[in-house]
């Protein structure tokens, strides 16, 4: 059975955020990590949007899809974008922002969530640059 494609909020748009057009390494498309896709124009979008392959079309990140983030969340603001890939919750953060997912209130959140991830035998791995990084839990009584 397919897997069906996200549908996004209805309140909420892409708006000039083209990160997902630049964090993530996109094999089908020859695209390294932390690189523009050719046929991305920066604070625009891509410009074969409607010819886009599909695995573009079926992607959306968690703030596009998850009414529990709030706007904090959106990633144009917070540098990093969010998304599920089976039991992991990966945050490709901005290179030019590397320390955007340390500040509150997404670390704090980014360990609660880490620590219900956890109950579920999942994790949350932030990738910056070439760094790559496990959330851990916050620690009980903090």
């Amino acid at each position: 059975m397919p897997i069906e494609a996200p549908i996004p909020l209805a309140h909420r748009s892409c708006g000039t955020c083209t990160l997902c057009c630049r964090l993530p390494e996109i094999d089908a498309l020859s695209k390294p990590a932390n690189a523009w896709c050719v046929n991305c124009v920066e604070g625009f979008g891509c410009r074969i949007y409607e010819e886009r392959p599909q695995l573009c079309r079926d992607f959306l990140c968690l703030w596009m899809i998850d009414e529990t983030l709030g706007p904090e969340w959106e990633p144009a603001d917070t540098h990093m974008m969010i998304y599920r890939q089976g039991p992991q919750i990966t945050v490709l953060v901005d290179p030019e922002h590397p320390d955007a997912w340390k500040t509150e209130p997404r670390a704090s959140a980014l360990r609660d969530w880490a620590a219900e991830a956890e109950s579920r035998s999942e994790y949350i791995i932030v990738f910056v640059g070439d760094d790559v990084f496990k959330v851990e839990p916050q620690p009980r009584g903090v």
